[in-house]
This record gives C-alpha cells, sequence and structure tokens, in this order.
C-alpha cells in the first residue's frame, strides 16, 4: 500500500513533466506564428502557464465544487453523514475533511484537495437517500482512500493542467483565425498549425489525464475494504449504483473523474476513454477479497 502511495507521488511529477512538455511545444507554436524566432513568445507563455497552473492547483479543489454546485454543511446539517466521515477518518489517521453534500438524484460522491490537510468529500442527494449505513461507508472509505493515497493530488495537478492547456489551445486557434484573413502561402501553413496544436494539444492532455487511471479506482476500492474490513459495504453500494446509474443531471468533464462512479451518460464520446473501471469488474474484485479474508 505504502508503494502504491510512493507510486502516486512520483507519478505526480511526471504528469507535471509531460504537462510542460505540451505546454513548451504549444508556446514554440506561438513563437513560430507570432514572435519571429524571439525567446520572449515562449517564455511568456510558458511563465504564464506556470502562473495559471499554480493557481488552479491551489484553488482548484474550490473550483471543482463550485462548478458542481456542491454547498458545504456542518455536523447538525447531517449528523449521520459527518458521523461516517469522521469515524472513516479517525480509523485512516486522516484530518477530518471539509464535508460538501450536491443536490443531484443520482448517487454518487467525489473527493477533492491536494493532500490530506486540504481535502474535500462529497455526497449527492441522490447517494444519501437510497444507501444504507454500512454502503455508505463503503463508499466514504473509498473517496478517503483517494486521499490516502494521494490520488486526489494527481487528479489535481490534471485538472489544472489540462485547464491551462485547453486555454494555451483556445487563444492560438482563434489567433489563427484572426490571421487568416490573409491568403499568403504562410499565413495559411500558420492556420493549419494553430488548427492542429488547438485539436492535438488538449487531446493529448485527456491522455495523459487519464493518468488518473482505472488503477487508482480499484486501489481505493481495496484501501476502502481495509479500513472498514467489510468489502461486502462497498460492493453493495456499487450493485445499488449499478441499477440505479450513476449520471448526473448537470454533468462536467474537467471534474468527471473525480467521481466515486462514472456521471457521464454512457455511450458518450466521453466515455470513450473512461477512467473508471467496469462497476462489475469492481464488484467481482471486492467479492474476491471477502472471499479470501
Amino acid at each position: 500500500m505504502y508503494s502504491e502511495i510512493a507510486h502516486n507521488k512520483r507519478k505526480s511529477i511526471l504528469i507535471i513533466s509531460l504537462f510542460i512538455l505540451i505546454i513548451a511545444g504549444l508556446a514554440d507554436a506561438f513563437d513560430y506564428a507570432y514572435g519571429g524566432g524571439s525567446p520572449a513568445v515562449l517564455i511568456g507563455v510558458v511563465v504564464g502557464a506556470f502562473i495559471y497552473s499554480t493557481i488552479s492547483y491551489y484553488a482548484g479543489m474550490r473550483f471543482s465544487l463550485a462548478i458542481n454546485a456542491a454547498h458545504e454543511i456542518q455536523k447538525k446539517d447531517n449528523p449521520r453523514l459527518w458521523r461516517i466521515i469522521e469515524n472513516l477518518s479517525i480509523t485512516d489517521g486522516l484530518p477530518m475533511p471539509k464535508v460538501y453534500i450536491m443536490n443531484d438524484p443520482a448517487p454518487n460522491a467525489f473527493a477533492t484537495g491536494r493532500d490530506p490537510k486540504h481535502a474535500a468529500v462529497c455526497a449527492t442527494s441522490g447517494l444519501l437517500e437510497i444507501m444504507d449505513d454500512n454502503e455508505l461507508t463503503g463508499v466514504f472509505a473509498h473517496e478517503l482512500g483517494h486521499v490516502k493515497n494521494y490520488d486526489s493530488r494527481v487528479s489535481m495537478i490534471a485538472f489544472a493542467l489540462t485547464a491551462a492547456i485547453s486555454l494555451i489551445a483556445d487563444i492560438l486557434l482563434r489567433m489563427s483565425f484572426f490571421r487568416g484573413g490573409d491568403r499568403n502561402e504562410e499565413n495559411q501553413i500558420t492556420l493549419v498549425l494553430g488548427i492542429a496544436a488547438a485539436i492535438i494539444a488538449p487531446l493529448l492532455a485527456f491522455l495523459i489525464q487519464m493518468a488518473v487511471s482505472r488503477q487508482r479506482e480499484y486501489l481505493a476500492d481495496a484501501t476502502g475494504a481495509l479500513t472498514t474490513r467489510y468489502p461486502e459495504g462497498l460492493a453493495s453500494a456499487l450493485r445499488k449504483i449499478e441499477n440505479t446509474g450513476s449520471v448526473l443531471k448537470h454533468q462536467n468533464t474537467a471534474t468527471a473523474h473525480f467521481f466515486f462512479a462514472n456521471p457521464l451518460k454512457a455511450h458518450s464520446i466521453s466515455n470513450l476513454f473512461s477512467t473508471h473501471p467496469p462497476i462489475a469488474e469492481r464488484i467481482k474484485r471486492l467479492e474476491n477479497m471477502e472471499t479470501h479474508a
């Protein structure tokens, strides 16, 4: 388990490095198109992206909660949920995270934050309605497993840097079209390069974001099951979600990888490279853990 946590910390460094390479490539495209060989454009884009990413990294938890319309609660607002999370935090030796609820009938949950000292967990109203205490405990043991394993840090890095790359690519594409009125060969080449960069860069960023992979979900399931010593609670929650569906009313692809189960519509393009493993496979692994317990 500790080796997996160390692996996720190393993965954070790898993800940052890959994103920086993409940002540098976009900066080079800017320099070619508008800088005339001056290093000022390259330096400006990289520095700007670094500042933007840093701000996004530290503000990303608040943004991911705000974009999903989650509201913070205290113990008096939902004693049942608070007690479950408080007990799990004590068991895991983690600081008590901030607790949020989002008003959505789909049963789902997510954890966010850059480290255990700056973490938050969120449940949908639908999750609270259909889960019994054992199932709800299983779900949040999984979510706190993400916090404990530093998966949430990897998610925040991917979230922040994907947003930065998409912003730069969008600016490059718009500037390319703006200059596209000039029909000379050089500007036509610039337009083609701008379009290519704007399309390819976000795709590469999305594929790197998938480094927050299906394996982290299996790891969080295992961590949660070890915390509760009751894999069946989490397996039962997954069965209910499989039967009910986990698709949110208001979906956002940028934060989809945070959630306990896939919050996006089935058969959509977004699901083609889903970071969430099949629920049936997650249940099977949990049942195997119980068999060998």
